[in-house]
């Protein structure tokens, strides 16, 4: 397999860590978003969205969409559950994380990073909803140790991509007690690795 990534990206960022997870190797190709690496006509023949991650199988096939990958890589492992119930709920919280926690999160961070003066008056309403999304995560962490079931899912690698580095795009996570020992009971799997890194496969 071919991962199409940039290393920054916390979408991306979730593919290498469940591959991490699971010890599946694959070839890393690093793009760089920034500079246009995706929107070259060879890259949209593969995915004419032109983003990543994007995930390219052994037959030639592509797989667009960090849910969508997270779901092909995790089927069949204890990171998608068996019963149905909790599989719509990992699909539950996957939705949730991308319509309201990393369209603002994620995009916070991104204004902030990039120094994009011109985006800035966006920051106060990102910071709104942003917060609130960490409101709901709070709440539901009061009472689950994980967000669907008893151990690590697709779910939580979802949510952990953005929110471990939400500080990045202004979010204080002090008021947020539940949700930092999540966040370090999945920074201490054994195969965790770093939003940066590549795994040595």
């Amino acid at each position: 397999m071919k991962l199409y990534d940039y290393l920054p990206s916390g979408n991306s960022y979730k593919i290498r860590l469940l591959a991490s997870y699971l010890d599946l190797p694959y070839e890393h190709i690093g793009l760089d978003i920034i500079a246009g690496d995706t929107q070259t006509d060879d890259f949209k023949a593969k995915n004419p969205a032109g983003q990543i991650p994007l995930l390219e199988l052994n037959d030639g096939r592509h797989i667009a969409e960090s849910g969508a990958i997270l779901y092909f890589l995790a089927d069949g492992t204890p990171y998608f559950p068996a019963s149905a119930f909790d599989r719509a709920k990992c699909l539950q919280w996957m939705f949730f994380e991308q319509y309201k926690h990393e369209p603002s999160i994620a995009v916070a961070r991104f204004i902030r990073n990039y120094f994009m003066d011109n985006r800035s008056a966006e920051l106060p309403i990102l910071m709104t909803k942003g917060y609130a999304a960490l409101d709901i995560m709070e709440t539901h962490l009061e009472t689950h140790l994980y967000f669907v079931g008893a151990g690590p899912t697709i779910a939580d690698i979802a949510l952990y991509a953005y929110t471990h580095v939400a500080d990045e795009g202004g979010f204080d996570l002090a008021s947020y007690p539940h949700i930092k020992l999540w966040l370090k009971r999945i920074s201490e799997h054994p195969c965790h690795i770093a939003m940066t890194d590549i795994p040595n496969l």
